[in-house]
């Protein structure tokens, strides 16, 4: 049984909520969350993304906001207001929450116990003022790859949220990755967490000179494991280097610099549109509460 107190009353003003998802480092989670919120926000809605990935919050790098802080006001935390629905064409906006913000030098670790990763993510899920009048339609929840101590506190805090819609799961094409996979797939059916669908990131290598793509990790592993565990296929992306080019000339500070306004002349640009597309198109029914 659902009660008020069991809600964290960050995501009382929150449409929908996607968590990202890996069960191996290094796939490219935090691009692909990148992108994920890049379209959206040319879709013209209006996206959050908390970055609860402790050890490596790499989210403020992507979006060149890592000189911006954080505030505390009554209510709790206020995000970085990385672009301003008035600064879009499209009207979307974005927040980023991230714990990029708190530790000052990204060169600092975070050296914590279980417990206080733990109190950390329970602070961030419930505390972070994410909208105060228009509603927010999208949070995107970049996580830490594997299933420790921090997904437990994301399945206690998020079991009873109606709000959910599920799991985007990220892997690479190489075997050794799908396995891993596997393992968090398991994970998300132990939780009662909906699989929206398997993106394979990494696939291929586009060309900054001539725009070929060439598999050079290989293809088609995410697609296999969709087939085999029955479910959602979203696509592939590639690597593109321009693409960690647009994430270094980027300029908040000017219009024609942003990364979403770069981003529109990206060769991956495209391609996640229509990632975006079948996940948007899927059934966003409330999820049985068990």
């Amino acid at each position: 049984m659902t009660t008020e107190q069991e809600l964290p009353r960050s995501l009382n003003n929150v449409k929908h909520v996607i968590l990202i998802l890996s069960g191996k480092g290094g796939v490219g989670k935090s691009s692909v969350t990148t992108q994920t919120a890049l379209t959206l926000v040319n879709k013209g809605y209006n996206v959050g993304v908390l970055d609860i990935d402790l050890t490596g919050p790499s989210l403020p790098r992507m979006f060149g906001v890592e000189t911006k802080q954080v505030h505390q006001s009554t209510q709790g935390w206020i995000p970085v207001q990385v672009y301003d629905k008035k600064k879009t064409t499209s009207g979307g906006s974005l927040k980023l929450m991230s714990l990029g913000f708190l530790i000052g030098d990204r060169g600092n670790s975070v050296v914590w116990r279980g417990p206080k990763k733990t109190a950390m993510i329970k602070q961030f899920l419930k505390d972070v003022v994410w909208s105060t009048n228009e509603p927010l339609d999208y949070l995107l929840i970049d996580t830490p790859p594997g299933t420790s101590d921090e997904h437990i506190a994301i399945a206690e805090e998020l079991r009873y949220v109606p709000q959910l819609d599920g799991a985007i799961i990220v892997t690479t094409p190489q075997l050794v990755a799908t396995s891993d996979v596997k393992k968090e797939i398991n994970f998300c059916h132990k939780v009662n967490f909906k699989i929206l669908g398997i993106v394979e990131n990494m696939s291929g290598f586009i060309c900054p000179h001539c725009s070929e793509c060439t598999n050079i990790f290989s293809s088609g592993g995410g697609l296999n494991l969709a087939n085999q565990l029955g479910l959602n296929y979203l696509g592939n992306l590639p690597i593109d280097p321009n693409f960690v080019e647009l994430i270094e000339l980027q300029n908040n500070e000017q219009d024609d610099k942003t990364l979403i306004k770069l981003y529109d002349k990206s060769e991956l640009k495209p391609i996640m549109n229509d990632i975006i597309d079948k996940v948007l198109t899927l059934d966003h029914a409330p999820r049985t509460i068990s």
